[in-house]
C-alpha cells in the first residue's frame, strides 16, 4: 500500500536560535560574618534566617576590659585638656614659654587619640551586618569564645542574584549586555525565571574556549538560592529563516537530506544545509527554497 505522508510548503518565518547551558546561582553580595578579635560572646541579636538591614548589630562581645580602659583614657584626656587650657591662658599672659604650651598640646592630642583608639576597639566588639541581606544558620551562642575567622553566620543579598554560565566563543555575539536569558530549576518545575546578561568575562578558558557569562535575575521571593543549578537559555536576535520540523530531515553520516515533492507528485531526495536547530525545528541555509513542498 502507498505510505501516508504529510507535506508542507517551505516558507520564511521569524526564528531566534537558542543556546542552552547549565549555570550556577550566586548571591549579589555574599559573606561569612566573622569576628576581628578573640572574645566571649555576650549577646546574639539574630536568629537563623533573619532578614537584616545594613549596619544591624548581629553579635555583641564582652567589653568590660575595654570599657575600663576607656574610662581611664577619657579621664586622662579630660585632665590633659584642662592643663592645656590653663597653660594657654598663662602663655597668653607670657608667664610660660610657648614651647611648654606646645608640649601640652601634643600631650592632649595623644590622650584624645588614645580615647579614639579604645572606642575603635569597642566598636570591633559589636559585629554588624556589612550589607542588607538574609542570614543563614546561626553558628554561635552566648558564652562561646570566638576567635578571628570563627564563622558566626552567612549573609547573602538575595533580592537579585547572579547566574554564571559558560558560553562558547562561537556564540559570544548573542551575549550582548541586556540580552534576555530564561532559566529553570529542578526544584520548581514549570516555572521560568527571566533575567538579562549583565557582563561577559574578559577572558576565555583556553581549554574549553568558552567565556563565563553573568546574568542578573530578580529574586524577590528568594526562590533562587546560591549554589543552585539553573538550566539557562540564551536567545539570539530574531531573523527571517526557512524552517522545517526536525523530523523532516534525514541524517546520513554528515549529510542532511529532505524529500521534495515535484510537480508530478513524484518525490526526490535533495541535500540541504542546516544552519541551526531549536525547539524541534531546523533552519535551512541552502539546498531548498521557499515554496518547495517538503
Amino acid at each position: 500500500r502507498p505510505t501516508a505522508v504529510t507535506t508542507l510548503r517551505l516558507r520564511t518565518e521569524r526564528f531566534a536560535e537558542r543556546y542552552s547551558a547549565i549555570g550556577t546561582v550566586k548571591a549579589r553580595e555574599s559573606v561569612t560574618v566573622t569576628a576581628k578579635v578573640s572574645e566571649i560572646v555576650q549577646q546574639v541579636h539574630f536568629d537563623s534566617g533573619d532578614t537584616v538591614a545594613a549596619g544591624a548589630p548581629l553579635v555583641t562581645l564582652s567589653q568590660r576590659q575595654q570599657q575600663a580602659a576607656l574610662a581611664e583614657a577619657q579621664a586622662a584626656a579630660d585632665e590633659a585638656e584642662r592643663l592645656f587650657r590653663r597653660q594657654r591662658e598663662l602663655a597668653d599672659q607670657q608667664l610660660i614659654a610657648r614651647a611648654q604650651l606646645d608640649n601640652q598640646r601634643a600631650a592632649r592630642d595623644a590622650a584624645n587619640a588614645r580615647v579614639a583608639q579604645i572606642r575603635a576597639q569597642l566598636s570591633d566588639r559589636v559585629i554588624r551586618a556589612p550589607f542588607a541581606g538574609v542570614l543563614g544558620l546561626r553558628q554561635v551562642s552566648p558564652g562561646a569564645l570566638i576567635t578571628p575567622g570563627t564563622a558566626i553566620a552567612t549573609l547573602d543579598a538575595l533580592q537579585r542574584v547572579y547566574v554564571d554560565f559558560p558560553l562558547p566563543e562561537s556564540q559570544l555575539a548573542r551575549a550582548g549586555q541586556g540580552a534576555r536569558v530564561t532559566g529553570s530549576v529542578a526544584g520548581y518545575p514549570g516555572r521560568s525565571f527571566i533575567g538579562t546578561v549583565s557582563i561577559v568575562d574578559t577572558r576565555l578558558d583556553p581549554v574549553a574556549r568558552a567565556a563565563l557569562v553573568r546574568a542578573d535575575f530578580p529574586n524577590v521571593d528568594r526562590v533562587l538560592r546560591p549554589g543552585m543549578l539553573v538550566n539557562v537559555e540564551l536567545a539570539g536576535s530574531e531573523r527571517e529563516a526557512l524552517l522545517l520540523p526536525e523530523i523532516a530531515v534525514v541524517q546520513v553520516g554528515r549529510e542532511s537530506f529532505v524529500y521534495r515533492v515535484k510537480d508530478d507528485d513524484s518525490v526526490e531526495q535533495i541535500p540541504v544545509t542546516i544552519a541551526a536547530r531549536s525547539e524541534g525545528r531546523v533552519e535551512i541555509a541552502g539546498g531548498a527554497a521557499a515554496g518547495d513542498r517538503i
